[in-house]
């Protein structure tokens, strides 16, 4: 994960989570299993959602943006699920510049249970159809695997959340008081210019 502080905002740019691997061995009520993202699942997911939100180690409470606001971009590659992000939060801020930003997780709901069992005893789950519903940055270690049940509209969906620990690579740009210069932001635009033609959110 990169992070870049300029001033009174902070850019982060990692990968939330990886496709076409096979995760560590996970808890579950079946049993013991490794789950892996098929690549396309998340662009496809992307594709039929009007917004994802970021928040703060998942609480609505602490919202920091979202694709809808133009602050959070997100795309899938060939790695897995990237996201790009500009936050004006001063305590994300202060995270940042300490060293304490972890990771990131996000929360799904899966469309399509598509469980194999394997000779090891270890089953297999593809997570081939979800809807995202948001990612968050995380000042802790993620928890790979957690649970809820949450109503929307008139049905329940099970809610799940997976986090994706990055070793972070933070720079800080902000110039020094004795300093006067012109921070350019092209580079970061022309990227999220280039997201937009590829179809990025």
């Amino acid at each position: 994960m990169r992070i870049e502080i300029r001033g009174n905002q902070v850019l982060l740019d990692g990968y939330v989570n990886a496709v076409g691997r096979e995760s560590r061995i996970l808890p579950s009520q079946r049993g013991p299993f490794k789950e892996q993202v098929v690549p396309g699942t998340f662009q496809k997911a992307l594709d039929k959602t009007d917004n994802v939100d970021l928040l703060f180690n998942h609480l609505e409470s602490r919202k920091l943006g979202s694709t809808s606001e133009g602050n959070l971009q997100l795309f899938e590659d060939n790695i897995g699920l990237r996201a790009i992000a500009k936050v004006f939060d001063e305590e994300i801020i202060n995270k940042a510049k300490n060293g304490e930003l972890r990771g990131w997780s996000f929360s799904f709901a899966d469309n399509n249970q598509n469980w194999k069992e394997n000779e090891d005893g270890i089953y297999r789950r593809f997570l081939d159809d979800i809807d995202l519903f948001e990612v968050s940055i995380l000042d802790k270690t993620p928890a790979y695997v957690a649970t809820s049940i949450e109503a929307r509209g008139e049905e329940h969906v099970i809610k799940e959340n997976r986090g994706y620990e990055n070793k972070a690579l933070t720079e800080d740009l902000t110039p020094k008081e004795d300093e006067v210069r012109e921070v350019d932001y092209s580079l970061y635009e022309k990227e999220i210019e280039f997201i937009k033609l590829r179809g990025g959110h």
